[in-house]
């Protein structure tokens, strides 16, 4: 089994969903899963997590994403997209500098509310398939974050920005909400995810790239374990004694710890087995995320047998 995560280029008309089928066939393994819906119509970066990496889905869920997009203004749609229905066609008669000014007010914390055309669920059922059904709800506003909103390129009615946020954010509401605010309306014209955390789209690799790879060998240039998403975190090696303890997920007792916030939990013999923390008050290691098996340890004991 493959184990780890692969930057995948989602291309145009796939949906997350498709993409994780393909590499099913791709690779030969189940255990797949992605880090966030793309819209079919959407491209770029889909972190996709293989094997026990499939424990850092939700991690990677929360991470902040870098987009592209081009805002249409004038254009009220369904969707707050260009492939919906259009509702209403306005003039547009602002300037460059009130759409500058305008875009720039949504940096920092904002209050967002989800679009119907959405996979969240009311009462067990995804809005978008309400949507369908000619039904709109009342959405509640939730808290998303812009840290960064940069315009790349203007040329009214289009705008071309880049745009960092938090989880939980549609660009095609914020394009909305824009056109919203500059009272020409606005929709979404197209979008490109560019970045998911450590995840650039330089290094994505669209599927029939993954598969040729595949059929090399070569697959696992493109891999990134699991070890090294927490790259950024000290090492911390258990004493022998610990080992039993590691393997059935305790926690590990620990005097005077060097460090003291999040730490990469190794055997002594370097088993990577995840990612632990520190509590004060209990003077010990507490598991977080476990990626380790009880193969990681026996295949360790058998090779220092023969070693």
């Amino acid at each position: 089994m493959i184990n780890g995560i692969i930057n995948v280029y989602k291309e145009k008309g796939y949906t997350s969903h498709d993409v994780v089928a393909r590499l099913r066939g791709i690779l030969h393994q189940k255990k797949i899963g992605h880090t966030g819906t793309l819209d079919p119509d959407a491209e770029g970066v889909l972190p996709v997590c293989l094997g026990k990496g499939t424990k850092l889905c939700g991690l990677l869920t929360d991470k902040r994403k870098t987009y592209e997009a081009v805002l249409h203004l004038g254009l009220d749609t369904d969707t707050q997209d260009i492939s919906g229905v259009v509702k209403r066609e306005c003039e547009v008669r602002v300037s460059q500098e009130e759409v500058r000014a305008c875009m720039e007010s949504f940096v920092g914390e904002q209050m967002q509310i989800p679009p119907m055309y959405s996979a969240l669920k009311v009462k067990g059922k995804k809005l978008y398939e309400l949507a369908r059904e000619g039904i709109e709800v009342e959405r509640q506003p939730r808290p998303v974050t812009f840290y960064e909103i940069r315009i790349l390129s203007m040329e009214l009615p289009f705008v071309r920005f880049s745009v960092t946020c938090s989880k939980g954010t549609y660009i095609r509401t914020l394009c909305h909400d824009i056109g919203e605010k500059l009272g020409c309306m606005g929709c979404m014209e197209s979008l490109l995810r560019t970045r998911v955390d450590r995840f650039d789209i330089q290094d994505s690799l669209k599927l029939s790239a993954i598969e040729e790879k595949k059929i090399q060998g070569k697959l696992e240039e493109a891999i990134v374990s699991v070890e090294e998403m927490f790259a950024d975190y000290p090492a911390f090696y258990a004493a022998e004694t610990f080992t039993k303890m590691l393997k059935n997920g305790n926690a590990i007792p620990a005097e005077k710890p060097e460090h003291t916030g999040r730490v990469r939990m190794y055997t002594e013999t370097g088993i990577f087995v995840g990612l632990y923390e520190w509590q004060e008050v209990k003077g010990q290691y507490k598991p977080v995320t476990i990626f380790s098996s009880p193969e990681d340890f026996h295949s360790a004991g058998a090779l220092q047998k023969t070693t």
